[in-house]
C-alpha cells in the first residue's frame, strides 16, 4: 500500500505516481452486508473498464462508517469476488487502516485556508429555505448557506469541519453520460469532509485513496454521479490527477427503488457454480454486454474482447428475477 510522500508543499499533498502511471480502476465496497446483483454489475464494469486499458483491477474496502459494518461481511464480498473471477491484482486495502492519509490531506486543505470547523446541524440546515443538494443515498439536504464560513457565531461549538469550495464551475466528461457541469458553490455549497462524530466522510477519503492508489478510472453506480464534481474541487485543491469517470446503470426492482443489501438478495457467495454463470450472465446483460455461457473468467474475457461502452445504458436497468434451478 502507498503512504504519503514526506515532502509536501503549502496547499498539496503529493503521493508517490510514476510519470506514466499504469491504468488502474478499482471496485470500492462497502462491508455492510454481501454481495448483491446491484454492486456485481459494479464490480463487472470497473474490471471491464481497467482491462480494456489494460490496466489493474483494485479492490477496496470502505469501511469508514463502523455504525453500519456488519461482521464477515468483508469476508464474505472478497469470496463472492474469487468466484466470479474479479479478484484484487494488488492488496485488498482497507479504509478504516489508512486514516493517516486522510489527516495529511485536511493538513494540506488547512494550509491553503480551504477548511473550517462549522456549527450547524442538519436539523438546523433543513429549516433553510435553500435548494435540495443534488446528492447521494445518505447526502441529501439543503445547499449549505455559508453560516460559519467567515468564523463560527457566537456560542457556536464546532460540530465538523467543511471544504471552503472554490467559486467557478467544475465540468468533466462522463464515458456514459457524456458532458456534466456544476456550480458546485451554488449548488451544494461548502460540504462536509469530517463529520460531527468524528470520521472523515465519503467525499474526502474516495479522492485521496484514489490518488494514494493510483486510481486513473473510476467506474461506478449512477447513484455517484452527482457527488463526482466535488470530488474533482477536491481533487484539484489538493494538486491531485483527477481520473477519468464512468457511470454504471443502477439496478432497480419493479417498484424502480433501487435494490441493495436490505432487499433480501441472494448473496452471491452462496451461488452454486452454475448460479454464478447465470448472474454474470445477467450482470453482462445490464451492462449491455453479452458472453457465451462458460466458466466465469472465459465469460468475462469473452465480454472483454466484444466490450462496448456505447452500449451502456444511461438510466436505471431492471433486475431480472433470481435464477432458477
Amino acid at each position: 500500500m502507498h503512504h504519503v510522500a514526506p515532502r509536501r508543499q503549502r496547499g498539496e499533498i503529493i503521493f508517490p505516481m510514476p510519470v506514466q502511471p499504469k491504468p488502474r480502476g478499482r471496485f470500492a465496497p462497502s462491508p455492510t452486508g454481501p454481495l448483491h446483483l446491484g454492486s456485481l454489475v459494479a464490480a463487472v464494469g470497473a474490471w471491464l473498464f481497467a482491462r480494456q486499458a489494460r490496466g489493474a483491477f483494485l479492490v477496496r474496502l470502505e469501511d469508514l462508517d463502523a455504525a453500519r459494518v456488519v461482521p464477515s461481511a468483508a469476508e464474505e464480498i472478497l469470496r463472492a469476488l474469487e468466484l466470479y473471477g474479479l479478484e484484487s491484482d494488488g492488496p485488498v486495502a482497507v479504509q478504516s487502516r489508512r486514516t493517516p492519509i486522510y489527516e495529511a490531506a485536511l493538513e494540506a486543505l488547512r494550509a491553503r485556508n480551504l477548511l473550517y470547523p462549522c456549527g450547524c446541524t442538519r436539523a438546523e440546515l433543513e429549516r433553510v429555505a435553500s435548494a435540495p443538494l443534488p446528492g447521494d443515498p445518505g447526502d441529501s439536504g439543503p445547499a449549505y448557506p455559508g453560516t460559519c464560513r467567515e468564523g463560527l457565531p457566537a456560542g457556536r461549538s464546532p460540530r465538523s469541519l467543511r471544504f471552503r469550495v472554490p467559486a467557478g464551475e467544475v465540468s468533466f466528461d462522463d464515458v456514459v453520460f457524456g458532458l456534466r457541469r456544476q456550480n458546485v458553490l451554488r449548488e451544494v455549497g461548502d460540504f462536509v469532509v469530517r463529520r460531527a462524530d468524528g470520521p472523515f466522510a465519503y467525499q474526502l477519503a474516495v479522492v485521496v485513496d484514489d490518488a494514494d492508489q493510483g486510481v486513473t478510472q473510476v467506474a461506478r453506480g449512477a447513484d455517484l454521479l452527482s457527488s463526482t464534481p466535488r470530488q474533482i474541487a477536491l481533487l484539484r485543491s489538493l494538486g491531485l490527477a483527477v481520473p477519468s469517470y464512468a457511470h454504471l446503470p443502477l439496478v432497480v426492482g419493479p417498484d424502480g427503488a433501487k435494490i441493495g443489501k436490505r432487499d433480501g438478495a441472494l448473496p452471491l457467495a452462496e451461488l452454486d457454480e452454475r448460479r454464478v454463470r447465470k448472474t454474470l450472465a445477467a450482470a453482462l446483460a445490464l451492462l449491455g454486454q453479452d458472453a457465451e455461457d462458460g466458466a466465469p473468467r472465459e465469460m468475462l474475457d469473452q465480454a472483454l474482447s466484444r466490450f462496448d461502452p456505447s452500449r451502456i445504458p444511461r438510466g436505471p436497468v431492471l433486475a431480472p428475477g433470481q435464477p432458477s434451478d
